[in-house]
């Protein structure tokens, strides 16, 4: 009897721990990535139906542009975003030295990167050497950004 009850036991553990979902690192950092290129083109677009799709909607979330006070909530980032759409055109990003890295649990990854900011405002060409760190969450079976921070480097 007790070797059955011990038995039975480990068989449970063995149950539960291979119906336990495993990360897939790897995976996970090709669709955190998929969500910070969506984000890119979006901005290049001007597509605010694609920005929406990768943003979380909170109304307490903090994000930091490269200048100004902290942008709070959703509703904020999103003017903000409307308005720089009209201030400017032919934005183009590129990306350099992106890490990606996801929590061992698979529900929050962050980013760093580079880019180099380049667009036009009025006449003028504006070209920006920006960093950018990212916090993304799992939402059901995709990433969502919940964080940005972004700055102008010393050379900018």
């Amino acid at each position: 009897m007790h070797r059955s009850f011990i038995l039975l036991l480990i068989l449970g553990l063995l149950l539960i721990t291979s119906c336990q979902s495993k990360v897939n690192p790897e995976a996970e950092k090709e669709q955190v990535k998929a969500v910070l290129d969506n984000y890119i083109t979006s901005i290049e677009t001007e597509n605010m139906e694609l920005y929406a799709k990768v943003m979380a909607h909170d109304s307490d979330m903090v994000n930091y542009g490269t200048s100004g006070a902290p942008i709070i909530g959703w509703d904020a980032l999103k003017k903000i975003i409307e308005d720089q759409n009209s201030a400017l055109s032919q934005t183009k990003i590129s990306v350099t030295d992106l890490a990606i890295h996801v929590s061992d649990n698979g529900k929050f990854a962050w980013a760093t990167c580079l880019w180099n900011f380049k667009a036009t405002i009025g006449e003028k060409i504006l070209e920006l050497p920006v960093r950018c760190t990212w916090i993304l969450e799992k939402s059901g079976n995709g990433w969502l950004i919940v964080h940005f921070h972004k700055s102008v480097t010393a050379a900018g």
